[in-house]
């Protein structure tokens, strides 16, 4: 069959998240997966570019490279990429945009690269079928998404076959201010290892992100069931028998076995959250209750917790000192036994907390470079936890880099720990400065001590931005995954089942 020819792809996501994504790749039948600087390389037929948008909690957008090429100037640009056959890809009565990055000294306006692609393109089909005739540009929803990428004077021309950024998965139908990223949820919360195998907690839920992509990993739920559309579904190869046959495919639900809970103080935040989890359709895996994290006085044991409390930035708290030494507190005392990643934006709002982390790197949260970090929280000292057995976690997706060493070894916990220098009842600490010998954090760029750089953003005007029309069908009204109620629904195929659930079952 013609969709078994393998071909390279390139799914993009964020820095910090590539070894995960990678290992999604991989557990998917990809072949030559090769982790990047905020993207991974790959290879695959047509139906892995089918899976990889359906199935990646972790990715933001798959390119599909078609051109590749080096040229010395905007002129030798536009020649170039007027000898590719786009007829092949596009079509007259097609509508297409392109997207533009480029970071190089002979191209340095992406705005005026996107102009001469698009001259060449419309040069293309003139030359081919007359003066008069050619595709048109269309800056939101277009047919086909073309994807230019500039390193120097290397080229690389994609099709996108994404469309929207994957993080839009189509359940949020509210949200609260500064939601955190649904991919970049995800990607914590397989960081930590956690598969649904104990229980999960985000006292500081918001709109409930993490518990949503906690319950859809625990169920084995595709994060693409929701979407309404994807942009490789208007190519012209496009097979929507195997499409079909991927969107249905549902060998990898199961049952989830262990409580999700999220809190949160807010009554607003919480009635959010109970409509995303009821539009996700995990209601029955979720509890939610308006909780402030004061009254927490006893969880789930041995679990692991992920939130992503206020930084004082775009949202605030009256004391944000005294929430964060709550949250030592908390941990200590109510969540013994558990791994707890939280990611933040302040360091001396993580010093409050009063434990020092076994892991911690950088990531960005929207324009915010934060940094996220573990916490393992043990009773006694940690010669006893040793003795009986106990050792630091490692997520399987990021195994190779914990063997590289960011992980704190075992004569560094000994160290520390004769230092008072470790989290758990008797490893506390409340100081503002590293003690002698330890290893100074120091941030040379930003809030943190990584050289990080953001994802430049696109200054293309052809760039395909948010579909609006596709939005709009979502927020405001209801969806249900039920047969007789009206508001969004899934694509008109088979009515996908939450694992247990029977054909009239409802949250």
């Amino acid at each position: 069959m013609m969709h078994t020819q393998q071909f390279e792809m390139v799914a993009k996501t964020f820095q910090g998240l590539e070894d995960v994504l990678a290992e999604e790749l991989r557990s998917l039948g990809a072949t030559n997966v090769e982790p990047g600087r905020r993207m991974v390389s790959f290879e695959g037929d047509r139906a892995m570019l089918y899976k990889a948008n359906m199935c990646c909690r972790t990715a933001l957008r798959i390119l599909k490279p078609i051109y590749k090429f080096t040229a010395a100037d905007p002129d030798e640009l536009y020649e170039l990429i007027k000898e590719y056959d786009w007829s092949s890809v596009l079509s007259l009565d097609k509508t297409f945009s392109i997207d533009t990055v480029s970071n190089s000294e002979e191209f340095t306006h992406s705005r005026y690269v996107t102009y001469r692609v698009k001259d060449g393109i419309v040069d293309y089909f003139r030359d081919k079928f007359g003066p008069e005739s050619r595709p048109r540009v269309r800056l939101q929803d277009a047919d086909v998404r073309i994807n230019v990428h500039i390193q120097g004077e290397r080229v690389t021309v994609s099709l996108d076959s994404s469309g929207e950024s994957l993080h839009k998965r189509g359940y949020r139908v509210a949200q609260t201010e500064a939601p955190i990223n649904e991919v970049l949820a995800a990607g914590i919360i397989l960081k930590s290892g956690w598969r649904g195998d104990c229980p999960f907690v985000d006292p500081m839920c918001g709109s409930g992100t993490f518990v949503i992509e906690a319950a859809l990993i625990a169920a084995g739920i595709n994060p693409g069931v929701y979407r309404r559309r994807f942009a490789f579904e208007s190519w012209p190869d496009f097979d929507a028998e195997l499409f079909d046959a991927i969107y249905n495919d549902d060998s990898r639900e199961r049952t989830v076995d262990f409580p999700i809970i999220g809190c949160d103080m807010s009554p607003k935040a919480i009635a959010i959250a109970t409509e995303n989890v009821k539009s996700a359709g995990v209601g029955k895996f979720v509890s939610l209750e308006v909780k402030p994290l004061s009254q927490w006085n006893e969880a789930p044991a041995n679990g692991v917790l992920v939130t992503n409390p206020p930084y004082g930035e775009r949202i605030s708290s009256d004391d944000m000192e005294g929430l964060y030494s709550l949250i030592g507190q908390k941990l200590k005392q109510v969540f013994t036994g558990y791994h707890a990643w939280i990611i933040g934006y302040r360091e001396e709002y993580f010093q409050k907390i009063g434990l020092a982390p076994s892991l911690k790197e950088p990531i960005f949260n929207g324009a915010l470079e934060c940094e996220l970090r573990e916490y393992v929280i043990f009773e006694g000292d940690y010669k006893s936890f040793r003795r009986e057995g106990g050792h630091l976690k490692t997520a399987p997706a990021d195994s190779e880099r914990h063997e590289r060493g960011r992980r704190t070894s075992d004569r560094e916990w000994r160290d520390r720990a004769r230092r008072g220098g470790f989290g758990g009842k008797s490893f506390d600490r409340d100081r503002k400065a590293p003690r002698k010998g330890e290893s100074k954090y120091a941030p040379t760029k930003g809030r943190f001590a990584k050289t990080v750089q953001r994802e430049e953003p696109s200054e293309n005007p052809l760039a395909a931005r948010r579909n609006v029309h596709a939005l709009k069908g979502i927020i405001g009204r209801k969806p249900s995954l039920s047969e007789d109620k009206t508001g969004v629904t899934f694509r008109p195929r088979r009515r996908w089942k939450r694992p247990g659930q029977s054909e009239e079952g409802n949250d």
